[in-house]
Order: C-alpha cells, then structure tokens, then sequence
C-alpha cells in the first residue's frame, strides 16, 4: 500500500478520483463540508489541518485494494494533471447589499482567517444567481434577490472561475451558519471594505457597483 506522506489538496482530489465519488459525496463520505472539498480543487497545493490530515489517512487505509491500485495509479503527475483539470470548478459569489453595509463572511484557513463574500460551489447547469442567494442564505441566514450579475474571472489566486452577482438584502439576521468553515459573519461598512478585503484582491466591477450604489 502506497504510504501517503502528507496531504494535500490535489492528493485528497486524486484519492477522491480513485474513490470514484463527486465533491458532495466525498464530503458525506468524509463527514466534512462540501466547500472544504472546493478549497482543495482550487488550492492543490494546500496543506489541510492535522486532524484531516488523520481523517484522509483513515479512509485511504480503509478503502480497498482496487481503490488503493486506482489512487497509485492516478498519483502519476500526469495524472494528477488531468483529474484537476477534469474537475475544474465554477464558484457564485454574491456581493450583498443593505443599506450602505456590506455582506461578509470570515473564512478558516489552515492557520491564517480572511473575510470574504459568500459563495458557494456551482454544480454543471446550475444558474450562477440561484446558487448565490441560495449558498447566502445556507451561510448565513440571510435571504437575498440578486440585483445584477458582475462577470466572471478566473480567480488570480485560487484559478477557479468566479462569477460575482450583486445582490439586495431581504430578511434575516446575519449568523454564522457554517462554522466548520466560517468563524464569523458580519455586515462592514461599504467605507470600511478594504480594511477587510484588501483592494487588490477585489473584482474591480465589483468596486463599480459599490461605489454607484
């Protein structure tokens, strides 16, 4: 049996790939969050926490030989090329407005919190709008309508395609909702934005729309 040193995100994908399971199964599978299973496509060369790390190694010694042989052989670089690229990913972000605040969540890292806007991971064919107010809501507890939608880019840090819609508060009160993922939720001062989000790291359309609203 191949002896896994340390994983990482692209290992944990081509040991998901050997499974033969998509990203919600794995999650299941794992009893962990479909977004975790997200960070690790679009960050392969992340480092998950020690406790995960267990967790990873527990399902591989547990899965079986046919399994083990598949991971071997997708753990060839080549192949480790192709499983990523196969499963590229596509991810709805949703800038919400309320007032003159903004929507944010603050994201775990393995040893490092940044806020970000709510997202979540689109599934082939779902609508980039449904899936914005849809993950707004699972995060957070708020309900959204989408205003407009803001483009799209490859992310310049992740290399996941990005879709940002702009969206109008509804009802609800802001809650951490995931906090296996989230250590907070928080609506910030469209002012003070860049405090939290450096500018730089933000979609310039984005920096439009809020400034016209």
């Amino acid at each position: 049996m191949e002896i896994v040193q340390t994983w990482t995100g692209r290992t944990a994908c081509v040991l998901q790939a050997a499974l033969r399971l998509t990203n919600e199964q794995f999650a299941e599978h794992l009893g962990i969050s479909t977004r975790t299973i997200v960070r690790w496509h679009a960050n392969p060369d992340l480092a998950p926490r020690t406790e995960m790390q267990q967790l990873l190694d527990t399902t591989y010694e547990k899965a079986g030989d046919a399994v083990r042989r598949r991971f071997g052989l997708l753990s060839r670089p080549a192949a480790e090329v192709a499983v990523t690229q196969a499963q590229a990913l596509r991810v709805a972000i949703a800038v919400v407005l309320r007032g003159d605040e903004v929507l944010l969540v603050c994201r775990r890292g393995d040893d490092t919190l940044s806020w970000q806007f709510p997202a979540g991971m689109c599934k082939p064919g779902a609508a980039v709008a449904s899936v914005a107010v849809q993950e707004t809501h699972a995060e957070t507890g708020v309900h959204c309508a989408v205003r407009e939608e803001l483009g799209s880019r490859v992310h310049p840090k992740t290399g996941v395609l990005a879709s940002y819609v702009l969206c109008d508060y509804l009802a609800g009160e802001a809650a951490n909702r995931d906090s296996v993922e989230n250590t907070d939720v928080a609506w910030v001062p469209l002012a003070s934005l860049t405090r939290f989000i450096p500018t730089e790291n933000i979609y310039p359309p984005i920096l439009s729309a809020l400034e016209a609203a």
